[in-house]
């Protein structure tokens, strides 16, 4: 299993082995049982020929390489982090047969204990509340993400478990595209894509026909790492080289803008549907949009065009109306629209099709149906103009088949199981019993002040009407959550007003807090106990590069399809173990081993995926495990079907997407999911439902936020915070680790006492007024928290606003934790965004709609 055949030059005792990233597949270097270098997996001649898409007079074909995201680099450091918990750890003054003292979570410490103490406490506490309260009781929640690998995953080994034990599952929400879930879906479907459209083969269409690319709260080149590597920048050189005018409309003045940019447009947060509005009158009032288009492929323009218009409000929503609340000259939004109307234009609504700061703001469904509305009013589908990102949609063969995370792994129960269950690869699909549900952002309030209610959301995409349902905590005939099974520990740095987190942590009403992770994360501090778990490089996988599958077939924004052995590279730290292999020992004490397992090891069920997939028409079990990956082959000839096109020329769909079903349209492939099949400027959904609702109306329109610069609160806080996606992390993944991405000064920066400091930019007329500096350290704060930043203070954000990424990995209150006058030094900027969700009708967060302010630290 070693990589010896490759071509590299091994020192003696080293091995090679395979193993897949977030970021992207790699190389690892093994000497003496250590790595000592974790690089881009190396292709060779032989894997794959590259594809080529001929455009304008030009070849255009990738390098025979892989690229990864910055922070894979970053792997071996993190691997022997000094974070990493490497033995089973107990609150010191946490006794299971005596005084709990829940309230010292956070702030007592932790003594190392066996394994077999540390399963006997949890088995035992599992079975005292299951015996006294019932299995609700017992909550399971997972991070929204993972470490990479179809058989470790959060979806796979966690969900199998859980789903076996019975428990009350904290459901997730859609936390990156927020708006296009509550949104977007009602405009044009794609529910079981939670709102985001199809991606087939966007990049020849735009290489071929786009003249223009509006990069809508979109920065590509920082969040590109997210599910894939740097693949997508070459692309957007290529379309650079080709005369692409590049538009980019954002606050802050980002990565891709700084190196692309032909105009920027920055308007106050939260005030996009207004811009996006005044376009959309301009195009009305001089007749610049595909009239037939809308006409034979939309639903309900008329009444929208009246409100366009004013005549529905008496308010035309002119250019001039705009500035006055976006802060972008008329002259600036007349200018875009009319060269948009005047261009093939790709519209790109955040880093992939449909993510983008924007979608998550208060009210944020309402943007996204914007977005969806000015293309339509383009000619949807038309060469040339489409909603795509510049980091998906490269020729691709979907054909053959591997799962991805999504379709369940060996719990068999995920979005895509319908491929995977029907192949044989488990004999028990597994099923929770327990039907009580709460979502995560709204846990703490959960269990510090019951009864609530909320819609349901599905990370899934089971249906559109799923999030009709009104969810209540605690359901009749259940319990209320008393033990709470954590795995990973991220919600500090990444859910709003994450202070109350915190606070629930710390509440008598939790009996029992376990956490398994392989580093001490913020949320593992407060855990009675903490179960050391491995990273990928320390157990057997396997696993799509950017694979998920399910809910998301063609997100990946790499140039090959690569499937990755993932070795066993070295063995776990210290006494930690795979996942997998604590809840076999837990379900070993609970009396369901076997249930578990199926009699199966880690790299038992890795060969079984292998067994069921595609790979074995291509490559035998004993090849792929001494390369250790393939590379999928693409189909010769290749034949082109962009996203859209069947829509646009009204023809039956013919991309390999899976919707829409018959239970959405009368006739399989034709037509989009909505009621209508038409992309819908009303939504007959949003009628059906509460066709009176003021902050979800049943056509799209501004609707001023519940903070922002023109509110009550911004004479006590008069900026307002925005927090993208980090660029040098995936979220909290590999931050706060201490390794050197730290020292990385677009991440983190020193302060002058040495320390990394998480970065808040700041115009300069901002921070003269303030007598803040570049380089201070400051206090960001508002009534729900306070935060210690370091300030680089740049005109790449616009005046009246902050920017800094979300994500800390740290979290470090100089005071009692929870209390919202405590100073935290890690940069959970979090613990200042708001709770309150998106709209009434919705279970969405609103990070970006946050109101503080900032002065200079004096350590106080």
């Amino acid at each position: 299993m070693d990589l010896k055949g490759q071509d590299f030059p091994l020192e003696k005792n080293e091995r090679l082995c395979t193993n897949c990233t977030v970021g992207g597949p790699v190389h690892v270097h093994v000497v003496d049982g250590k790595i000592t270098r974790v690089r881009p997996l190396q292709l060779r001649p032989e894997d794959v020929e590259p594809w080529v898409i001929e455009a304008r007079g030009r070849r255009f074909s990738p390098p025979l390489k892989v690229t990864v995201a910055p922070y894979v680099l970053a792997e071996r450091c993190r691997i022997y982090s000094p974070k990493r918990v490497l033995k089973p750890l107990k609150r010191v003054d946490f006794d299971p047969k005596g005084e709990r003292n829940p309230q010292n979570r956070g702030l007592s410490g932790y003594e190392e204990i066996s394994w077999d103490e540390a399963l006997e406490i949890v088995a035992n506490e599992i079975v005292r509340i299951k015996e006294k309260y019932g299995s609700s009781a017992i909550a399971a929640l997972t991070s929204s993400h993972h470490m990479w690998g179809n058989i470790g995953y959060r979806t796979s080994a966690f969900q199998r478990f859980f789903n076996l034990l019975g428990c009350t599952y904290v459901d997730h929400n859609p936390d990156s595209w927020e708006g296009w879930y509550w949104g977007a879906i009602h405009t044009w479907g794609f529910y079981w894509r939670l709102g985001q459209p199809e991606q087939y083969d966007l990049l020849e269409d735009a290489l071929k026909h786009a003249e223009m690319i509006v990069f809508w709260s979109a920065d590509p080149t920082a969040t590109q790492g997210n599910y894939a590597g740097q693949e997508s920048e070459r692309w957007r050189i290529w379309l650079k080289e080709l005369g692409v005018k590049m538009v980019f409309i954002d606050p802050f003045f980002n990565h891709t803008a700084v190196k692309y940019a032909d105009k920027w447009l920055s308007p106050y947060p939260g005030t996009d549907v207004a811009l996006a509005l005044a376009i959309a009158y301009t195009w009305i009032v001089e007749g610049t949009y595909d009239k037939e288009f809308v006409e034979r492929n939309c639903h309900g323009f008329e009444k929208w065009k009246n409100y366009v218009l004013g005549e529905e409000d008496g308010v035309p929503k002119t250019p001039a109306w705009a500035e006055e609340i976006c802060g972008v000259s008329k002259d600036d939004i007349t200018w875009l629209a009319k060269e948009w109307a005047s261009k093939r234009t790709m519209l790109a609504p955040g880093g992939r099709p449909g993510f983008g700061g924007a979608c998550r703001s208060a009210y944020g469904h309402e943007w996204s149906r914007m977005m969806v509305l000015l293309q339509a009013m383009q000619g949807l589908g038309k060469p040339g103009v489409n909603v795509w990102s510049t980091t998906t949609g490269a020729p691709w063969n979907y054909e053959f088949y591997f799962p991805g995370y999504g379709e369940g792994g060996i719990s068999g129960d995920g979005a895509g199981l319908w491929r995977l269950v029907p192949r044989g690869f488990i004999k028990r699909v597994t099923r929770n019993t327990v039907r009580q549900v709460v979502n995560r952002l709204l846990l703490p309030e959960a269990i510090l002040n019951p009864p609530i209610s909320w819609r349901r959301c599905s990370p899934w995409g089971e249906s559109m009407e799923i999030q009709f349902d009104l969810c209540i905590y605690p359901m009749q005939g259940y319990s209320k959550i008393k033990m709470l099974y954590r795995y990973g520990g991220s919600y500090i740095g990444t859910m709003t007003e994450s202070n109350r987190y915190i606070r629930m942590y710390r509440s008598s009403n939790l009996e029992f807090v376990v956490c398994q992770v392989p580093w001490m994360e913020p949320e593992a501090k407060f855990a009675d106990i903490i179960l050391p778990s491995c990273t990928n490089f320390e157990r057997w996988d396997i696993g799509e590069w950017a694979g998920i599958s399910g809910y998301s077939p063609d997100l990946a924004a790499c140039n090959f399809r690569i499937i990755v052995l993932q070795m066993k590279c070295i063995e776990p730290l210290g006494e930690s173990k795979s996942d997998y292999e604590v809840f076999t020992l837990l379900a070993d004490r609970l009396g369901f081993k076997e249930e578990y397992t199926e009699g199966n090891s880690e790299l038992d069920w890795v060969r079984r995926m292998f067994e069921v997939s595609d790979l074995p028409k291509y490559i035998s079990w004993e090849e792929f495990l001494k390369k250790g990956y393939f590379v999928v082959p693409i189909p010769k000839p290749y034949k082109s079907r962009p996203a859209f096109r069947w829509f646009y020329e009204g023809r039956r769909k013919d991309t390999p997407d899976r919707g829409p079903t018959p239970k959405d349209r009368p006739i399989y492939g034709y037509g989009l999911s909505t009621p209508t099949g038409k992309i819908e400027f009303v939504s007959e959904n949003l009628k059906r439902f509460d066709p009176n609702d003021p902050e979800r109306p049943i056509i799209p329109k501004f609707i001023e936020p519940w903070e922002w610069y023109r509110s009550e609160e911004s004479s006590k806080y008069p900026l307002q915070l925005v927090s993208p996606h980090p660029r040098y992390s995936f979220h909290t993944q590999y931050d706060g680790k201490e390794t050197w991405i730290d020292e990385i000064p677009l991440h983190r920066r020193r302060g002058p006492d040495g320390r990394y400091y998480w970065i808040l930019r700041m115009n300069p007329r901002d921070a003269e007024p303030r007598g803040i500096k570049d380089g201070d350290l400051v206090k960001v704060y508002n009534d729900r928290g306070a935060v210690v930043c370091i300030a680089e203070v740049t005109e790449r954000i616009r005046p009246g606003v902050v920017h800094a990424y979300e994500s800390s990995g740290i979290y470090e209150s100089l005071g009692e934790p929870g209390n919202v006058k405590s100073v935290d030094l890690g940069g959970c900027v979090n613990l200042l965004t708001p709770s309150r969700l998106m709209s009434k009708n919705t279970t969405g967060m609103a990070p970006n709609s946050c109101l503080v302010e900032v002065v200079k630290w004096r350590g106080q």
